[in-house]
Parts: structure tokens; sequence; C-alpha cells
């Protein structure tokens, strides 16, 4: 490996976050490097498993979730970001400059920006997996993908029983016949309210003591097979999409606990900023967000990531 070369900023991560991070980085002169991931998941983070997005400012006929990544990192490239598509291996963020280690290259920087997202929580299910109907009527984001025509006016399943699965279930009947909230246990982990509001809303229907046993169709999801935990019985139900609403894991173990996190894994960050627990650190998208988690919002914190360092470098804060 080479030595560590001195540099003002190193962004780890990329997706929304970490390429506009870069790009307002860029601009400012700070000559950024950015880490944008390879073994840790895709570069580019969720968006590339994403098809249509169709909510995203500036882009009224939708954008497809690679396309928009590909812009977003041409965008950084041109203003003179350094790219590298590997991981970050260790960071050490004992000393100054901060050590920051990739699989070939690493840096010694003074301050970094941390925007590697979180993975939404997928059951092992068949039919759900990346080669068989992910992206295709399974998804892990109801705000993101429920609006889709393929979803329209048709049943769809929501897996989960917390607060997150009662709100994507509520979302979808905006747009589908019926919501099924598919639930193992006999009662919602979700709270008072969020239970009340899913018990009284016409377009929810909640399967107690069930799972998804699998999933199936043809181009598209066509029909799920719902298992009973107290029967065994299965039923298969007509179905044109399913809703992971497991939650989601932070991409923080790199960190080895060198910065404060939340009790849920995120990265714990000033109120109204990007400031993490260490001076000169900064956490954008994902990793410090467990509310919004769109790709709007991360890159609206990035840009909030990259201005408050350029401000520390210079002095200002």
């Amino acid at each position: 490996m080479e030595q560590p070369k001195a540099v003002k900023v190193v962004i780890i991560g990329s997706g929304p976050a970490g390429y506009t991070a870069a790009i307002y980085a860029a601009r400012a002169n700070l000559e950024p490097v950015l880490f944008e991931g390879f073994f840790s998941g895709p570069a580019g983070g969720q968006l590339m498993t994403t098809t249509e997005v169709e909510n995203f400012t500036g882009f009224p006929e939708g954008i497809t979730g690679p396309e928009l990544v590909y812009r977003s990192r041409q965008q950084a490239e041109r203003f003179g970001t350094v790219m590298h598509t590997e991981d970050v291996l260790e960071v050490d963020l004992s000393n100054r400059p901060f050590l920051v280690k990739g699989s070939t290259h690493s840096y010694l920087a003074e301050t970094v920006i941390i925007a590697t997202g979180a993975t939404a929580n997928r059951l092992d299910i068949p039919g759900t997996r990346d080669e068989e109907f992910w992206q295709k009527g399974v998804t892990a984001c109801a705000v993101c993908d429920g609006a889709a025509p393929i979803f329209r006016n048709k049943p769809l399943f929501v897996v989960g029983g917390g607060d997150s699965a009662v709100e994507e279930a509520t979302f979808l009947t905006k747009f589908g016949s019926i919501v099924y909230l598919v639930h193992r246990r006999d009662e919602l982990r979700a709270s008072k309210i969020m239970q009340k509001r899913a018990l009284e809303n016409p377009k929810i229907k909640i399967l107690w003591d069930s799972v998804i046993d699998r999933v199936g169709g043809d181009k598209i999801v066509r029909h799920v097979i719902i298992k009973n935990l107290k029967t065994g019985a299965l039923t298969e139900m007509e179905a044109a999409g399913v809703f992971f609403a497991v939650g989601h894991t932070p991409n923080t173990s790199f960190l080895k606990g060198q910065v404060a996190l939340h009790d849920n894994g995120y990265i714990k960050v000033v109120p109204g900023t990007s400031k993490t627990s260490i001076e000169g650190v900064y956490a954008a998208g994902d990793v410090q967000d467990n509310v919004y988690r769109q790709a709007i919002t991360a890159a609206g914190s990035g840009c909030m990531a990259a201005l408050e360092a350029e401000r520390w470098l210079s002095g200002i804060i």
C-alpha cells in the first residue's frame, strides 16, 4: 500500500450524500478525495437498486436510480474530485490529521465526511432475492416506490410490525386497493397511536401470526403464499407488491465506535448540523438519518457537511 497523502477532505461513501458533498467541496477548491465503496456495497448506495426515481427535484419525467448516481458522479468528477472505487478498511480519528486507509489508497485528512448510508434489512424469502423479484415488485421503501404504476389499485403486502411498518402501510393505502400488514405475532410492536391508526384504517388488513412463505409471479410479482404460524396453513393471495419494513442497518462498523452513535446505531450529529462528536468529522445522508431516508434529504445533508468542513478549515467555526 502506498504512503498516506495529505489532503484537506476525505469523503467516505457515495450516493447522493457523498457525491453532493464532493461537488460542494470541489467547487470550494478543497480538492476532495472520495471513496465510493466496492465490496461493502455498490458505489452509489441504495439508489443503485432503485428503478424509477420520480420525487427528486429537477426530473419531471423521472430518472432511474443508477442514472441519477451516474450523473451525480460525473458532476463531482467534473470539478476535480479524486475518486477511488474501493472500500475504506480502517480510520483513525484519535489523532490529527485523520488517517483513512482504503484497500489500495491511504490519506491523512484534515476533515472527514462520512456518507456510508444504511442498508435496508430484508428477510430471506424465496422470490424476494436480487435475482428474483427484488425491484420487480419487492422493495424496502414504500415512500420511494409506492406510487409506481405496477402498484396502483392492486393488493399490496407490508412485512413488519413496528411504527415504520404501519407508516408504510398507511402511505400505501393511497395507491393500493388494499394493504395487508403481515406480522408474525398476535400484536403489533408499534406505538399505541400507530396501532390505532392501522386498526381503524379500512384499507389495512392485518394478517396476524403470519409470514410470507414465498413470492411468485412472471416478470413482476403476481402473488404471495402466506403461512399461518399457528396452524401451518398456506394460502395463496394476489399481490402486486411486497414491501419490507423491518428496519435499516447504518453502515458504521468500520468506525469501530470512534464517533458517538445513537442506540439504533446511527451516527449522532449536533441537531441542525452534520457535526459528529469529533471536531472536523461530519456525517451526511442515511448513516445519520433514520427518519427521512430519501435521496433528496441525503443530498441536502451532503451539502451541509461540505460547507461545514469548508468553514472549519477556514477557521470560521
